[in-house]
């Protein structure tokens, strides 16, 4: 049964929430109910208004199920259904049809606590268009990741520095936090559905010269990560390239005055 389930508002009628907090989720019946657990706790322990975004990408599991019940426990919680394969696909969704004045991509695995959501919102972080989790600034620490996963990270991410976004030590952390109109004129150039999003959203942020900034978090390895580290490493350098050549066809310049 793929999900159905609307909030208990029409969204849209609703005053728009301060934050929106977008989790993708392909296949997450395992991870999932303890991480929405922790995030609606999060959320009510908060002075501001704030919802939850959950999009299921075409999962074959439970996930859809467990949404739902969510959903019905928690009115600040919502439920989508992405049929298009891919973490891109269902971010994109979600960031479009999230209503906050900041949005927050957060990975279902919540490999960062969702306590660290603090550091990305005023006033301990302010003045900024997208800020990226990264698990490289001065001060992150990473805990229990494979020595190998950390070199064919950082591999990858010298790839994208010399091709794609110069400066950004991480670009590939599933945690990033943008205003709202900057989401609203990114995402609608998004070609990417799979792992490489990341990429093409900061390449045209920097295209039209958006202020991103990196914030140190704590990082814990997942066993269960959806990454196949050299097979998903050898395709996303392939989109790499692709965004690089979208960027040289003008896809990602800003629109004419």
């Amino acid at each position: 049964m793929k999900l159905t389930v609307t909030p208990p508002s029409d969204p849209q009628s609703a005053e728009a929430p301060y934050l929106s907090i977008v989790i993708p989720a392909y296949n997450e019946e395992v991870r999932l109910p303890d991480s929405l657990q922790a995030v609606a706790e999060f959320v009510g322990s908060k002075p501001y208004t704030a919802e939850v975004v959950v999009v299921d990408n075409n999962s074959k599991d439970s996930t859809s199920a467990i949404i739902q019940d969510f959903a019905a426990r928690f009115d600040f919680v919502r439920g989508l259904f992405e049929g298009t394969q891919g973490k891109g696909a269902a971010v994109r969704m979600g960031m479009l049809a999230a209503r906050g004045e900041y949005r927050f991509i957060c990975d279902a695995d919540l490999s960062m606590p969702i306590a660290e959501l603090d550091k990305f919102l005023p006033p301990q972080l302010a003045d900024y268009d997208i800020a990226i989790g990264s698990r490289e600034a001065p001060g992150a620490v990473r805990y229990n990741e494979p020595w190998h996963r950390h070199v064919m990270g950082r591999v990858f991410n010298t790839i994208v520095r010399v091709l794609a976004v110069p400066g950004l030590q991480d670009t590939q952390c599933g945690f990033k936090m943008f205003r709202a109109e900057v989401a609203e004129a990114l995402f609608p150039l998004q070609t990417m559905h799979g792992w490489s999003f990341d990429v093409e959203i900061l390449y045209a942020a920097l295209r039209r010269g958006y202020n991103i900034v990196e914030v140190p978090i704590h990082w814990y390895y997942s066993e269960n990560t959806r990454i196949s580290p050299l097979r998903d490493s050898l395709d996303m350098a392939v989109e790499v390239l692709k965004i690089r050549r979208n960027g040289l066809r003008g896809l990602y310049n800003p629109p004419r005055s």
